[in-house]
């Protein structure tokens, strides 16, 4: 488990960038393939009007269809809790729902987006489903989900703080997460530090750019010539 936290300034810069300035800025880096690192269109955002979201992610895998196999109170939290509190704030709780298909039933609603928030998570990232949603919205709890659900079913957590995969994203706790409007991505923590600088340059060449598409000097002979400057 990684416990490396970054200065509360590194994350409010990257807090500060869309999913898609950042997933441009991690490519320059090299540190991935560029068809990794992100979710696939199976996972939804449910608040779209919310701002960014980052932080450290917390794992766990739940099943939701048939009954657990020792009994146990819907709202129990039980020992993940107490692993829960171990990653360091702000949290990122991160839930693969292994039923086939997934999301029967929604483990995360009203009580417990309140129940995570009061232990320090901002947000939620399932492949599962999730349900009250305009209680949740009001709490400013953020939720990326495969699919919406009126009942939770039988949904319990059967293990956690291990290896999870949503939506093509493999997360393990401790990852640095990042989430908006445009999806969900982790920041490898090696370059997170060098990520915010490294944007500005880009969003700084992107509006240069954009600008003289909209100027009157704009002509295609221009325009490739603008683009080799950029990319020098």
């Amino acid at each position: 488990m990684n416990s490396e936290r970054l200065p509360s300034a590194c994350l409010d810069q990257l807090r500060a960038l869309s999913g898609c300035v950042l997933a441009s800025t991690i490519e320059t880096f090299g540190t991935r393939l560029r068809n990794t690192g992100f979710t696939d269109p199976r996972l939804h955002c449910i608040f779209d009007d919310l701002p960014p979201i980052v932080g450290y992610a917390v794992t766990a895998r739940i099943r939701t269809s048939a009954p657990p196999m020792e009994g146990r109170n819907y709202y129990d939290g039980g020992e993940w809790w107490d692993f829960l509190v171990k990653i360091p704030p702000p949290r990122v709780v991160v839930i693969e729902d292994l039923d086939k298909p997934p999301g029967l039933g929604a483990f995360i609603g009203e009580v417990h987006a309140n129940i995570l928030r009061a232990l320090g998570c901002i947000g939620l990232v399932t492949n599962g489903a999730v349900r009250d949603l305009p209680q949740v919205r009001a709490t400013g709890f953020q939720m990326f989900a495969g699919n919406v659900s009126v009942s939770h079913a039988y949904a319990h957590v059967f293990d956690f703080g291990g290896l999870v995969e949503i939506a093509g994203l493999a997360v393990k706790p401790g990852d640095l997460i990042h989430g908006d409007l445009h999806g969900v991505q982790t920041v490898p923590l090696d370059i997170a530090e060098l990520v915010p600088a490294k944007a500005l340059q880009i969003v700084q060449r992107r509006n240069e750019l954009n600008s003289f598409c909209r100027s009157n000097e704009f002509s295609l002979p221009k325009l490739r010539r603008k683009v080799q400057e950029l990319k020098s």
